[in-house]
């Protein structure tokens, strides 16, 4: 593994290729559902699917969304804010969801 060392934020990560790091041509990730080919712009329409998928949603903490899956200890939890909705959030649901969704670059 090599590549360089950054800290920005508070945060130390490896980047393999610190040009492509650099580039104005960032690639956004977004949230696929698979089965309808429709990127995820919204809470709104990510509870809907998940509801359908058999997710139960959770109003324990007001900073949070939260959902369970019965007869699972699966639990996905997520900023209020969509603005906040992370890549890290999105695997989380990809990994909780494998034939449902992707993260795809934009």
């Amino acid at each position: 593994m090599s590549g360089v060392w950054v800290f920005r934020n508070g945060v130390v990560r490896l980047v393999e290729n610190p040009a492509n790091e650099q580039s104005s041509t960032v690639r956004r990730k977004v949230l696929l559902h698979t089965p309808t080919n429709e990127i995820i712009a919204s809470y709104a329409s990510l509870e809907r699917k998940l509801m359908s998928l058999g997710w139960e949603r959770y109003y324990d903490d007001p900073d949070l969304l939260q959902f369970h899956k019965r007869a699972s200890l699966d639990l996905i939890s997520l900023p209020k804010d969509f603005s906040r909705f992370k890549s890290m959030h999105m695997y989380d649901i990809v990994v909780k969801n494998r034939e449902s969704f992707r993260v795809i670059d934009v």
